[in-house]
């Protein structure tokens, strides 16, 4: 059906556009590599900021707020950000214009509604166990509860801007311009005379949260208004949630891998230990962004081939992107541990004690990496089911010998127990997207 599009016509015009998804996914990922690690700078600055301005004890609630907001928000799309990615390149390839519309505007109704049902339900789980309008956390909870829908609405901007091959568009509002006006605006408020208080800084996060889901709202829809023109919506819930709840789990059960040795190490070690190894996992994810950076950039590029009937090409690009992404993750990981002492010294002298847990978890970065896209197909061709389950399975696995190494070795232990888990749900991933899809993820399959 798509070759036989004329030129001109709005199918013809998005077929031509939606062809842009085959080319140039590693300099999309170079460019997402790049905003990520300058987020990651931007987001270093504003802790240390608020850190500095409020002290210790309002930090400590203002950081538990956001990392239960930036959870539940991504949570509260149910799998609609990463569904975009999968349905919307599929549907412009067969020209199902019809359906991209349904999806892009019931998946933002469903995030924002999603949202607001989260908020609404933490905050009566919260009130029904203390009296929320008091102590240190209910102002700020209560402001909070505005910026999680916006949080939520936001990533699933995120998401249809990736479908796109928008990198910039999907990553620099939510990385870089919410972190530079959450800095500014808690800045100008202690300057104006506002305490530097935890409600204050949430309050500051509200109004960061709501002008950079504006500005990325308003280039989107100036994209989308000239990739699809006005007509009519077709709705498929049952085909969406179906593959999209799935994916919801995956990513919570992936968001709980991110802190289980943490967790764990905060029940059975002293605060001093949990900080050094805490400050190796906030450097490792230089690492990471070599990951997040290439699926960002090649995933819905899996699902356009796949609707295009392209298997050779779906399969040079598995190849390619593995590859890739194991060469890249190499090499940063040695940056990262050649620098190690001088990054683990910026937090203070001490934590250059965590030199050898920095080194297991990098590590674990890259033999995980050594098995590839295994789990972008799952998500985006089919399987997210089996991919939900060898998540949980490992999140599971990961709680019992996480204890067990733990109890044994200490820190180190739990950098032992996080880079085999890594690497064994890699191979799962890869074994499973081999039996489901018989695309070969590892750096040394060849083609068949």
């Amino acid at each position: 059906m798509a070759a036989g599009l004329l030129p001109g016509t709005a199918l013809g015009l998005a077929f031509d556009r939606i062809r842009s998804l085959r080319a140039g996914p590693a300099r999309a990922a170079l460019d997402v590599f790049a905003i990520r690690v300058s987020a990651a700078g931007f987001a270093y600055g504003a802790q240390v900021l608020m850190a500095r301005l409020m002290g210790g004890a309002e930090y400590g609630v203002f950081a538990a707020i956001w990392v239960w907001t930036a959870i539940l928000g991504h949570s509260a799309t149910l799998g609609l950000s990463q569904g975009a990615c999968r349905f919307l390149p599929a549907d412009l390839v067969r020209g199902d214009l019809a359906a991209c519309r349904g999806f892009l505007i019931g998946g933002a109704w469903v995030s924002a509604a999603s949202g607001i049902a989260v908020a609404g339900i933490g905050l009566a789980i919260v009130h029904a166990a203390t009296e929320l309008p008091g102590g240190a956390y209910g102002p700020p909870l209560l402001v909070a509860a505005l910026v999680l829908p916006l949080f939520a609405l936001q990533d699933y901007l995120e998401g249809v801007a990736r479908s796109l091959n928008r990198a910039a568009l999907a990553i620099a509002p939510p990385y870089l311009l919410r972190q530079g006006i959450l800095m500014a605006a808690m800045l100008g408020a202690v300057l104006l005379g506002a305490p530097a208080r935890a409600e204050v800084a949430v309050c500051c996060t509200l109004l960061a949260t709501g002008i950079a889901v504006a500005v990325q709202a308003v280039l989107l829809a100036a994209h989308l208004r000239r990739l699809l023109p006005p007509g009519p919506k077709t709705f498929r819930w049952r085909t969406w949630m179906g593959a999209c709840l799935p994916i919801a789990a995956t990513d919570l059960a992936g968001a709980a891998l991110g802190f289980v040795d943490v967790v764990i190490l905060g029940a059975l070690c002293p605060p001093e230990t949990v900080g050094l190894y805490f400050a190796a996992t906030r450097i490792v994810q230089f690492v990471a962004f070599v990951h997040y950076a290439a699926s960002a950039a090649t995933a819905q590029r899996f699902s356009a081939a796949k609707a295009g009937g392209d298997s050779a090409g779906l399969a040079r690009l598995v190849r390619s992107q593995a590859r890739a992404t194991f060469a890249a993750t190499a090499l940063v990981g040695l940056g990262v541990l050649a620098a190690g002492p001088l990054l683990l010294g910026l937090f203070g002298p001490d934590f250059r004690d965590s030199l050898p847990v920095l080194a297991i978890l990098v590590a674990g970065s890259v033999g995980a990496a050594l098995f590839g896209p295994g789990e972008d197909l799952l998500t985006m061709l089919g399987g997210e089911r089996v991919c939900a389950a060898i998540t949980a399975a490992m999140l599971a696995l990961a709680v019992l010998l996480t204890w067990a190494l733990v109890l044994r070795f200490g820190a180190p232990g739990a950098a032992v127990a996080m880079s085999l888990i890594a690497m064994l749900r890699g191979f799962a991933m890869a074994r499973a997207a081999r039996a489901i899809h018989g695309l070969s993820t590892p750096v040394w399959s060849r083609a068949r």
